[in-house]
């Protein structure tokens, strides 16, 4: 009986084990919340819009990303390369995943001069409506 209860017990501990191991992979990536608002863009927009997003950047640079605004009826929405009180080129497309909701596609992943620009604080996320086409809602995505 003692054999089949020290069996169950170590049964349970692999399981446990196991899955702290599935949390230490999810747990390699940096995760970063950030809110959007038009006084960020550039030049700054006049807008009740606000929006938040959740980036992680996983060690092997892949992306996870989640953008939610409000107050506006969003076109568009990425990363894109530049600092702060500066525009820059998109880097990272995203999908449109509801109405007021976008995602970074499946393999999304920052190249090297993207990894060295998001450590240094130089992208951000935007998103676009068709009142401010350059953007309407912005936020820097700092580490």
């Amino acid at each position: 009986m003692h054999a089949m209860t020290w069996k169950a017990s170590a049964a349970v501990a692999i399981v446990a084990l196991a899955g702290c191991g599935m949390m230490d992979r999810h747990a390699d990536g940096t995760k970063t919340v950030v809110t959007l608002t038009g006084a960020n863009e550039v030049p700054p927009v006049n807008t009740t819009a606000v929006g938040t997003a959740t980036v992680t950047v996983n060690a092997d640079r892949s992306l996870n990303v989640k953008v939610i605004v409000q107050g506006m009826t969003p076109t568009a929405s990425h990363i894109h390369l530049g600092a702060a009180g500066t525009n820059g080129p998109v880097v990272v497309p995203f999908t449109k995943a509801a109405d007021y909701e976008f995602i970074a596609p499946p393999g999304a992943k920052l190249t090297d001069d993207q990894w060295t620009a998001y450590k240094n604080g130089n992208l951000y996320v935007n998103v676009h409506s068709a009142k401010h086409p350059g953007g309407e809602v912005r936020a820097q995505i700092k580490p």
